[in-house]
């Protein structure tokens, strides 16, 4: 079995990817399956934390036990957050084909804004974006790394660009998915997954030319040297 895991954060259209994923017959998604680890063992309060905590494992071990034991499918699609990779042994990363998708902060940091009013820069994830990139990419394993942007400019060309990268078959049916979520949504997505349960397919969201607060110009100055270093070799159309 191949495990793809989707290193992202949040407001990133990954939660769409992992929806894309969702629809190729080949293919079993599991969405953030560190979120209760990370809640924690950093004891930050996210909308719906309770919730969460209650229904999932927060055990790192028992997490990815679970994770490597999935059968019944050729590919195993991981929605993971980067900053979620918090208090674990990172060698599993090893195991598994990575790939991390980042978005230009301006639109990430408005965009999060919207739910967190003051993010920061563990809550965006791109500096541990970066520090999960280099880590990996010191082992001789250089990451693919996916602009949302870009999916957002011509969906088909790019998902058979990324298929091909990641030595998959592509699956026109990733181009879109019923409204409403999905069964392996997890329970925070009341708070965060409005947008991608109204669309059916990549689509740009007129939140995406939000203005940035401006208490955010620093944090968004700071993410934007991990974005930049991020997307020199990120797949294009």
């Amino acid at each position: 079995m191949k495990i793809i895991n989707l290193i992202s954060g949040p407001r990133n259209l990954s939660t769409a990817l992992m929806y894309s994923f969702s629809r190729r017959p080949d293919t079993k998604v599991i969405d953030e399956p560190f979120y209760a680890h990370y809640l924690s063992t950093t004891n930050v309060d996210h909308p719906g934390t309770k919730e969460t905590l209650l229904s999932m494992s927060s055990d790192i071990d028992e997490i990815l036990g679970k994770i490597m034991k999935v059968e019944g499918c050729d590919i195993l699609f991981l929605k993971n957050m980067a900053h979620h990779h918090q208090n674990m042994d990172l060698n599993f990363l090893d195991s598994m084909t990575n790939l991390f998708l980042v978005r230009n902060p301006k639109q990430l940091i408005a965009s999060f804004a919207q739910v967190i009013k003051t993010p920061s820069m563990q809550d965006i994830g791109l500096k541990k974006s970066w520090e999960l990139f280099s880590l990996i990419a010191e082992k001789g394993k250089k990451p693919l790394v996916l602009d949302s942007a870009e999916i957002l400019k011509e969906p088909k060309s790019l998902l058979e660009n990324l298929c091909a990268k990641l030595e998959i078959d592509f699956y026109p049916s990733m181009l879109s998915w019923p409204r409403g979520g999905i069964d392996e949504d997890g329970v925070w997505a009341k708070y965060w997954y409005k947008n991608v349960h109204n669309s059916s397919g990549f689509v740009k969201q007129k939140t995406s030319e939000r203005d940035l607060p401006e208490n955010c110009n620093e944090l968004y100055f700071e993410a934007l040297k991990y974005y930049n270093k991020l997307t020199i070799n990120s797949i294009k159309v």
